[in-house]
């Protein structure tokens, strides 16, 4: 049988990167991501297990060699370790290069052992600070001990961990830690990628207040250590450098300082089916209807043709004083 074509856009950029998200719930409440009295979607809108399987496997089928499921917190998700098992199918057949996730941890302590049964070998923590004190506030909710606890318990089953760090400006935020931050990272041999705060959803606060250039933070840095451009690559946005000084690889996603959209090779799926084809814009392809619709398939793969035609060349995102977000996604909705 012939293989699919792969998808590509209008500007001949190749999707080979799926993000998937399994639920809009979390068990934090970080101040950038949501709203700390967060109204959650009914479970009837929410993609099943099955439901979620079928469109990562139409993805798969299309040439996405590359698949991270996300939230909300991923692992929150009930019998979400049976989507792994299925999804793990498509490592053992060489479809899929990687399967992994991007989680804040909390849930890592129980289920480490089972993601590597499942054939993840990596995964990204998200963690902005490692002062328990700051930790509650910018997460709400959180507790870093339970955070610190499963990423030795991630390590010790044989995952490899990546930091993900949002770089947060002001009084109420990290910027003043983000050297021992990195140095801490760096000495466990992980990799850390800073992230500039994206105007996604109502949160309640000023991202003007919120926001740190990561060009601006990249001089201070280099003020410390000695910073070298790599061309290395992990599959998505961040741009890598070597810190001569701690011997370890930091990242940059800079989506406002540095539009990275030349380069896009991803699209999203939130958790109830839409399709998002750029984190930065509203407009998406409802695959939930196609999906209960007809369950052979059929109508989903003749829709993602279609759906990449709109994909846009690049995103609009702005942060400016009393200005709106983005998008009125939250990211936990979006899927990272």
């Amino acid at each position: 049988m012939t293989r699919p074509a792969p998808l590509r856009d209008p500007f001949g950029r190749t999707v080979t990167y799926l993000r998937l998200s399994v639920t809009d719930r979390c068990d934090f409440r970080c101040v950038y991501c949501m709203a700390e009295q967060m109204t959650f979607l009914p479970k009837a809108e929410i993609l099943t297990l099955e439901e979620l399987d079928r469109v990562a496997s139409a993805f798969i089928a299309r040439g996405v060699r590359k698949l991270r499921l996300t939230g909300g917190e991923p692992l929150v998700r009930r019998n979400v370790m049976w989507l792994f098992e299925r999804l793990s199918r498509h490592l053992a057949s060489g479809a899929l290069d990687e399967l992994t996730l991007t989680t804040n941890g909390s849930q890592l302590a129980t289920r480490a052992g089972a993601l590597v049964g499942c054939g993840v070998t990596r995964v990204n923590v998200s963690l902005d600070t490692l002062d328990p004190d700051r930790f509650s506030r910018l997460t709400r909710w959180g507790r870093l001990d339970r955070v610190l606890e499963g990423i030795a318990a991630a390590e010790a089953a044989g995952l490899r961990v990546k930091i993900n760090t949002v770089a947060l400006r002001g009084p109420d935020g990290n910027e003043d830690e983000l050297p021992d931050l990195i140095a801490w990272a760096h000495a466990a041999g992980r990799d850390l990628t800073l992230i500039e705060v994206m105007p996604l959803g109502e949160v309640g606060a000023d991202r003007t207040d919120q926001h740190l250039s990561l060009a601006v933070l990249r001089a201070r840095l280099e003020a410390r250590w000695t910073l070298t451009d790599s061309d290395e690559t992990t599959g998505g946005p961040a741009r890598y450098v070597r810190v001569a000084e701690t011997g370890g690889r930091l990242g940059f996603i800079t989506p406002l300082s540095h539009r990275f959209c030349e380069s896009c090779n991803r699209v999203r799926v939130t958790a109830t089916g839409q399709l998002n084809l750029c984190l930065g814009r509203e407009a998406g392809i409802d695959l939930r209807t196609l999906l209960r619709a007809d369950p052979t398939g059929a109508r989903l793969e003749a829709a993602l043709d279609g759906a990449l035609l709109r994909k846009r060349e690049g995103h609009d995102f702005r942060i400016a004083r009393n200005a709106p977000p983005a998008t009125a996604r939250f990211m936990s909705t979006t899927g990272g």
